[in-house]
């Protein structure tokens, strides 16, 4: 069964286009493909990567963030209470009204302080301010060290400045070292990613953010078994550029430099919009789907590449339409809004406004009633009055 599902997998129509097979992809002492059991390497390199990145945050990023003040908020911890712990980890951390004044009957409390029971419990689950700065910090590191690479190892490559070169001779492009390391730096980095996700700072496109990681490493582990290396390349470079700038964005955002901050994220907006928008459809989309058909025709391989660069492609329209309405409401409010992605901490003035505001609408509520009530039987017994009045009146007249 396994011996059958590993020569369908391995089929040469899958992976290689019309006309090539596993034999004309051997390898010779001065002549060294691609295989697949390469990208295992990739896994204890990215083990390797969680430590490095541990001690990295703990040795410099957090004494870094320290000394240029960033301070974790002082949060009020909730009271221990089993029953509100049981439902808070088994049920639902945002509970409804209705929920709350049974919890509330149970645990013999006001139902305002079970509610900020809850608000206090799901601030002390929000990440700190320092351990932001600590990823943030990381990610900065390690993208501008890959991108840097990359532009190292491509800089004399022919297919950076020619996209057809890219296809000049595939499938049998020979593999060289540089790029080698270059591939298995970038898919250790986001196999590390997949490690850290249950850990790192969770944010409002986390399901993007799986969908993003898990296209990623598809694409780069079959454009690596498939030879599809020198796109591969092309890809990863454009994403770098502008992940260089969003992280020390993230960085001056919480030191509360806001001018630095405001002008880094409009230089990251741009490079992000033109890079992911225009850049990357022209040298990789079209690229691959029209300049590689004057080498070979469509195969399996050809599809399926297309279709995981179009799925980056539309992640990047996603993200694109955050960072345009960013853009938007700096033009209009002259600084930049907090994060879209990121949850907002709770307090207890937000509750009090909140609660204000209810007071303020069921007081201009009751007042309109009471008015529009007031007014309602003025206006009945008005008719009814000058009735009277001018019966008199016609009376005396009379």
């Amino acid at each position: 069964m396994a011996r059958s599902l590993y020569e369908w997998l391995w089929q040469h129509e899958f992976w290689l286009p019309p006309g090539i097979t596993w034999e004309d992809m051997r390898e010779s002492e001065d002549i060294r493909y691609p295989q697949p059991r390469d990208l295992l390497l990739s896994i204890p390199f990215a083990l390797l990567l969680v430590v490095i990145r541990c001690a990295f945050e703990r040795a410099i990023a957090l004494p870094l963030s320290s000394k240029l003040g960033v301070r974790d908020k002082q949060r009020p911890k909730a009271q221990p209470n089993p029953v509100l712990e049981t439902f808070y980890s088994t049920r639902c951390k945002n509970p409804k009204e209705g929920e709350l004044i049974t919890l509330a009957k149970q645990c013999d409390l006001p139902v305002r302080k079970v509610e900020r029971w809850f608000r206090h419990r799901r601030n002390t689950d929000r990440p700190s301010l320092s351990k932001k700065f600590c990823e943030a910090c990381w990610r900065f590191t390690f993208y501008i060290t890959a991108f840097l690479t990359g532009l190292a190892v491509l800089y004399d490559k022919p297919w950076l400045w020619d996209h057809r070169e890219c296809w000049t001779g595939y499938p049998q492009q020979p593999l060289q070292p540089s790029l080698f390391w270059y591939y298995m730096l970038e898919l250790s980095f986001y196999w590390s990613l997949v490690f850290t996700l249950p850990f790192d700072v969770k944010r409002k496109d986390f399901k993007e953010q799986i969908v993003h990681h898990a296209a990623t490493i598809f694409l780069m582990s079959f454009s690596y078994c498939a030879n599809y290396i020198r796109i591969g390349t092309l890809v990863m470079v454009i994403h770098d550029a502008s992940d260089c700038f969003l992280e020390p964005t993230k960085i001056f955002n919480y030191m509360k430099w806001k001018k630095t901050c405001d002008s880094l994220f409009m230089i990251f907006s741009a490079v992000f919009l033109i890079s992911r928008l225009v850049v990357f459809p022209y040298t990789v989309l079209y690229n691959t789907y029209y300049y590689s058909m004057e080498i070979f025709q469509p195969f399996f391989g050809y599809y399926f590449v297309n279709a995981l660069l179009i799925i980056l492609q539309l992640l990047h329209v996603f993200w694109s339409c955050l960072i345009i309405r960013m853009v938007y409401k700096f033009i209009l409010q002259g600084t930049m809004e907090k994060d879209m992605r990121s949850d907002t901490e709770e307090s207890d003035r937000d509750e009090d406004r909140e609660k204000m505001r209810k007071k303020e609408k069921n007081g201009i509520t009751y007042f309109s009633n009471a008015t529009s009530h007031s007014s309602l039987q003025r206006n009945r017994s008005e008719p009814r009055n000058s009735s009277s009045c001018l019966t008199n009146g016609h009376v005396k007249d009379r």
